[in-house]
């Protein structure tokens, strides 16, 4: 063991880096808190497309919660055309979308199938990724926990996971949040070694 002291980490860039920017992770990874952190970093100019609904009193008091935690900016709540509210954002700033999760949800809840789901996430995912001002985009990673036991959950975490898919293939950079800790995702032939 040395005593030599552990360098001081890097500070944070200045300037969040154009692009569109994935942040994945499981309940309570962090990846809210990272995504509100890069809006500071971003300064002025930061809208937050917001897909919740208070559907519950518990929900009411999550979006409350939410809504303090945002340092005064812009915000569209918009729980089903996430293509429309994207381009809404004026350009220039930053959009932060939290969270793809919810939208999938209220998109079955309106009782649409997966192939259309899929398309409305493609066209989302294009007009994010032709943003000329960073995007930055909240899912959660829901195939990791057990099987779901119910058709309907099994049939959310498909399409959840197949939206996900879409927007990390339209993405600059795609992370996995893990108890505030980040993975960077790669395409899978990209880190390939053949032998």
């Amino acid at each position: 063991m040395s005593d030599l002291p552990l360098p001081a980490p890097p500070p944070p860039p200045s300037r969040v880096p154009g692009g569109l920017t994935l942040i994945l992770g499981g309940a309570r990874s962090g990846k809210s808190a990272f995504a509100v952190e890069l809006g500071r970093q971003h300064g002025s100019g930061v809208t937050m497309i917001a897909t919740a609904t208070a559907l519950d009193a518990d929900m009411a008091e999550r979006i409350a919660r939410h809504r303090a935690e945002r340092p005064g900016w812009d915000t569209i709540e918009e729980p089903r055309d996430l293509a429309g509210a994207l381009q809404r954002v004026p350009a220039g700033q930053l959009a932060l979308v939290d969270c793809l999760t919810l939208w999938v949800s209220n998109l079955m809840l309106y009782e649409l199938d997966e192939p259309t789901i899929l398309d409305r996430a493609a066209a989302a995912a294009a007009v994010a990724a032709r943003r000329s001002a960073p995007t930055v985009v909240i899912s959660n990673e829901v195939g990791l926990g057990v099987h779901p036991p119910s058709e309907l959950g099994r049939r959310y975490q498909d399409a959840l996971g197949r939206v996900n898919q879409l927007w990390a293939a339209a993405a600059d950079r795609a992370l996995l949040l893990v108890a505030g800790r980040a993975l960077i995702l790669r395409d899978p032939w990209d880190v390939l070694t053949w032998t």
